[in-house]
Formats: C-alpha cells, structure tokens, sequence
C-alpha cells in the first residue's frame, strides 16, 4: 500500500463512517469517565470528552450531572465546569462537598498541574503552586486541610494502557534533539507531595528515592503507597505496599508479595489497609483478591470470589470495604466486611462498567455511582442504590444509533477448549445469514478481558463490510478466577492459543464463519498472537498485528517491562528459558504462509517497533506477502486522528484484498 492513503476512496469512506459516527457529538460532552459523587449526594462530577473535529485527541472537560432520582436521565442538565486551552480531568471533591480540584495542562501543554474550583460560585478555577513533574492523582485528606499529590517527573513512562512513551510535556526543541536515557536521571521519578489548602505551601512527602506509584490516604496521619527503590516500569511487578507516615515522612514495609499490588487505600480511621492483588501484565490493570491487612503489617486477610476477580475496593465511611468485580463478562458490586472477610453482594449487571476494568464510586450508605455501557447502550453515568439502578447522564446522539445499526447480532458466545473447559467470547456479525468471512479479535494482556461494551466505530465498520469479528476471553483472561488467569503464566502462547483456536472452530460449526476465510488481528499480546497463530494452524488467509512482540529475546531487552515476559513465558533469557526461542514467531517465520500486516509506534516502550520490523524482515526474506506500518508520535497502538483513519484504512485493504468479504 501507498504510504499516504488519503487520496484513496477506501480512506475516504473510512473517513466518511468515522465522520458519521462522530460528528453528532461535534461541541458536546461525550465518552463520560472517572465519576465522583459529591459528599451531600446532589451532584456526580466526572471528565467528559469534547471532540470539535477528527484530529488528535479530544478535550477532556470536568463536568456535573445531578444525581438525584429526580433528573432526566439525558445530558440537558449536565454542567461543563471547566473550560479553556489543553484538557482537564481527575476531579475531586472537598471534604465539605463545596470545592472540586482537578488538574489540568492549560499552562503547559502535557504537564497536568493542580486547580481548585467552588462548586456554586462563577469564575474560573485558581491554580495551585507548580509542582515539579506532571500529576497523576490527587486526593483530600479527611479534613480537607491538605491535598496529596502523585506527580511523574518529565521523562517518566506512561503505562501502557496509556499509549505507553515518555510523559514530557511538548517542548520547542529542534529536531536533532536525541532522545536520552540516564541511569542518573531524575525526572523519571515518581513522589507524593502535599499541598496545604489555606496556604497553598507544597512540600515533598516521600523520600527521593522511592518511586511511588499509586498512593492513598490512611486516616489523616498516613499515606498507604505502591512504592519501588528503582522507578523503571519493570520495578512495578515486584512493588510492595508501604505506610508513609505524614508526621516525618518515612515509609515502613506493610506487605510483600510474589504477584502484583494495586489500587491501595486506608480506613478512615487509619487502622487498615486494601489493595489488589493479583497476577498483573499491565499497570493500571489489575484485577484478582482484596489483600486487607492492618496498618502496622498485621493481621492480613485475602478476599477472592470464586470465578471472578475484584477490580476495584475501598473503604466507605463506615469502615465497610465497597468493592466491584468481574464475573465472566457481568459486573458485580458488593461490601466486605474487613473484620471477617465476610461479602455481601448487592447488585450485578451484563452492562461494561468503567474503562478498562470495573470501577464505581460510592454513592450514599450503599450505592453507587459508575459509568456503564452495553451492546445497545452508549457509555453513561449511572447510580444504582437499594438494588435499583438509574441512568443519571447520558450521551447518545445519532452517530450511536448509525453505527449500531450496521451491526446485526451482537452476542455473548460459548465453546469448549480442547482439555473440555468451558471459553466464552462476544459476536459480533452482520444481519444476514452466515458463512460469514471471520476475524478474530485478540484482545492485548494476556490479563485483561473484553466485556459486553458499546461496538467501537472499528467494529461496526468492518461488520458493515461483511466481517464477523470474535472477541474471545481465552485462559489468562480476568473475570474467572486466579486459577484461570495464572493457567496462561509460563506458557503465554500454549493452551491460550488453543482457546482461540477452539473458538473459530465453534463459528465455522455454527455456519457464522466460511472456514476459507479466516483472520486475526489484535495489539500487544494480541499482537503477538496474531503473529504466533498463523504458525500454530495454518488456515488463517490475513494477520494484522498491531504493536507485536515477535522475538522474545530482544524484547526483554529493549522494552521497558522486560519483567513482564520472563513471568509470562517462566524464565529468564540469560538462563535460557525455552519459551524464548520456541514462543518467538521470528523464529518459525519459515512456517508462516499467511500474508501479514505489522504496524507500530515510534514511541512505544512496550514493544518498541523493532518487534513489528524484525518480523516484516524475516518475512519479506520467504517472500510472504508482508508489509510494515511505523507511525510516527503515536505509541502502545495508534490513538490519535487521522493516524488512527489510516489504521483502519490498511486493515480493511488488507482483509478485502487475501479474504474479501465479497466477490
């Protein structure tokens, strides 16, 4: 393909469905995330996205909604409260429900800093006192007299659910400027500072050299962390929990463990402790058993529900621990009780709920306030309380409706594996009958899942086009368990590909897909996967992989999670760990037949474009029909408009042209 696809009519019908689907929503508040209901229960603050046109990112925007049984459900009565250059987001109630503080990078262009607002008063926010770094999270102390700020220095590392690449703002540097790495640099630290609210006098809490990466309040007096001595993104899997005491600022050791840690908070009263833990391939992703344990390191009890995993858990005001959790694709909301460990869950749903993984916000003595979305529902906020659930903003418009429409079934999907274990997935595929041409859609991880979402524009176009796509939830996947997502650490490449196999072979018996038209595409792990399968079963006509790990060896050692494949594959490459070599696809490149589209980042630290363009070449040397796609500025995937136009441009050409849905 051309490199510049633009003047193509398949881009500009590309364009055209995007046009159509996001244009109705041009100047409104969209896409709601990280909702926050205010303390007297009138109001749920959340970030909502601003698009004005296909270009970049959107604005994000600090936005209100009443919460109130009372509203009508629609977007008429949601109030933008932040307005001006760059994009604001994370916003945070006072303790006294009067104040909102988010941040925002209106000053300088990626380089989020804080700001203040009242919530009845007009006049724009007031910025706090600069804090070195950029900040990742802030949070009120229980009094309201100081806000704790999580803030990254300027060179470190996004995670990859975050498009991965170095955080520094936008500089006018000339373009010869080398990019540099440094054993001795200190910008790429992460510290917790504390910002006194009458004063606005900011100082460091945490010691220099402790990398901390996500942190909450312990009653008023501590700070419980996830916290490293090294601030590489590696040194996250092996992160501990610490209490950081407020009074003089040093940190004790509170709990260690042989997986990973997440989403850590206190009790009010400071006497306890949760966090997730849970075998993790991703920062930010972490979903598996409530770790409770006592702030002086005692006393630990670990929470798991049988064939699901918790996401998400904090403490309410009355020391009860709110939690929610995946089970097999439903969203489940419920209390523990830290004493005795003992659950009570009080509501469930089909629906998607949060962004990545389950999240909701406590709402009251025993709601909850979260962002949901459904096959036939666009993302909105919502409360549910009593066991009864209310939708309290939503954001559909046309472009919804049209791209739904172009999708005939949308369905949760089950089938069994070789070894008899019961898989599941989502369907989704045009109105008419099939055989229908298949992809298979393998989702990044190994430990994520997908969930019964709102069809992005991507899917409902290439279902327009004539395409079933499968989303399976092979083993590995969150949602059923510690068992089921630890059967894929080790042998990443092995049973799970098995999984996915076993699915498409369900579609084919079904008479949903033609047998001679099979394809996989995927990012990351599903990446790796669209390059690995092709060389495990030969019947695949078409591979897209998009930021792929393709040579073991050279990702451990030019990633920045070089952790992340010595767990999954069971070793180390200087120990010669089989699964190096023998789950390596550059490797088997002799086996391959099927014609293959790599693409990838500039910027990706994750699997850095080396990965895609090692196996374009080991192809290309077997004369398979191979081409490479290396995005400039973009990272883990490509997220910013028109880039993400021609992603999709090059992945139907490559489909119609080796497995047309048509004649």
């Amino acid at each position: 393909m051309d490199r510049d696809l633009r003047p193509s009519p398949l881009y500009r019908e590309v364009e055209e469905h995007f046009r159509r689907v996001y244009e109705p929503g041009f100047g409104k508040v969209t896409e709601p995330a990280d909702p926050r209901p205010s303390p007297d229960g009138r109001w749920v603050v959340f970030t909502g996205s601003l698009w004005e046109k296909l270009e970049g990112t959107p604005k994000t925007r600090i936005c209100l909604a009443p919460a109130g049984p009372e509203g009508a459900g629609g977007d008429a009565d949601v109030r933008q409260v932040s307005s001006g250059p760059g994009h604001d987001a994370g916003a945070r109630w006072s303790p006294d429900g009067r104040r909102l503080s988010f941040v925002s990078d209106r000053r300088e262009k990626g380089r989020m800093q804080l700001h203040v607002l009242s919530v009845e008063g007009v006049g724009e926010a007031e910025p706090f006192p600069e804090i070195e770094g950029t900040i990742e999270d802030h949070s009120w102390c229980p009094d309201g007299s100081r806000i704790l700020v999580l803030a990254a220095g300027l060179h470190a590392d996004s995670a990859g659910a975050e498009g991965s690449g170095a955080l520094e703002s936008e500089k006018d540097l000339p373009d010869w400027t080398p990019k540099v790495d440094s054993w001795e640099d200190r910008q790429v630290w992460r510290r917790l500072w504390l910002v006194e609210v009458s004063s606005g006098e900011v100082h460091a809490l945490s010691r220099g050299d402790l990398n901390v990466w996500e942190a909450g309040w312990c009653g008023g007096g501590a700070v419980v962390a996830v916290a490293s001595e090294d601030p590489g993104e590696s040194a996250w899997y092996t992160a501990p929990l610490v209490l950081i005491e407020l009074e003089n600022g040093e940190d004790r050791l509170i709990a260690k463990s042989d997986v990973q840690f997440g989403l850590p908070a206190g009790a009010p009263d400071g006497s306890r402790v949760v966090a997730i833990e849970a075998p993790c391939s991703d920062r930010q992703l972490v979903s598996g058993s409530a770790l409770i344990v006592g702030a002086d390191g005692t006393g630990d009890r670990r929470v798991e529900i049988e064939d699901a995993d918790i996401t998400w858990a904090g403490f309410r005001e009355d020391g009860r621990i709110a939690y929610t959790a995946l089970r097999r694709g439903d969203t489940v909301f419920g209390h523990i009780d830290p004493a005795t460990g003992d659950r009570d869950e009080v509501w469930s749903t089909t629906d998607a709920v949060g962004a990545w993984a389950p999240y909701a916000a406590p709402f009251g003595e025993d709601g909850f306030a979260f962002v949901r979305q459904g096959f036939d529902r666009p993302a909105e906020v919502a409360i549910v309380e009593a066991g009864s659930d209310r939708t309290v903003a939503s954001f559909r418009h046309e472009g919804h409706d049209h791209s739904r429409s172009l999708i005939g079934r949308a369905e949760r999907v089950t089938w069994n594996a070789p070894d008899g274990l019961e898989m599941d997935g989502f369907l989704l595929a045009p109105q008419a009958d099939g055989p229908h041409p298949l992809i298979l859609h393998v989702h990044g991880g190994p430990v994520w899942s997908y969930q019964e979402s709102f069809p992005r524009a991507s899917f409902s176009w290439l279902v327009s086009r004539g395409y079933a796509i499968l989303l399976p939830n092979p083993r590995g996947s969150t949602g059923r368990g510690r068992a089921f997502l630890e059967a894929v650490i080790g042998d990443m490449g092995g049973a799970d590909a098995q999984d996915d196999l076993a699915g498409v072979d369900a579609m084919v018996e079904r008479q949903i897909a033609d047998p001679e038209r099979i394809g996989v595409t995927g990012g990351s792990y599903g990446g790796f996967m669209s390059c690995w399968l092709p060389i495990v079963d030969q019947r695949f006509k078409a591979a897209v992989a998009i930021s792929p790990v393709t040579d073991y060896f050279s990702q451990h050692w030019n990633s920045n999670i070089g952790v992340w494949d010595s767990w999954f594959l069971g070793g180390q490459p200087e120990d010669g760990a089989p699964h190096y070599r023998e789950r390596s696809p550059v490797f088997f490149a002799d086996r391959v037949t099927t014609p293959t589209l790599l693409t990838a980042g500039t910027e990706d630290r994750c699997t850095p474009p080396g990965q895609a363009m090692e196996f374009y070449r080991a192809l290309y040397a077997r004369d398979v029909p191979v081409e490479v796609a290396i995005y400039p500025g973009e990272g883990h995937g490509v997220r910013n408009f028109p880039a993400y136009l021609d992603l999709v441009t090059r992945t139907t050409a490559w489909f119609e042209r080796f497995m047309p849905a048509k004649p």
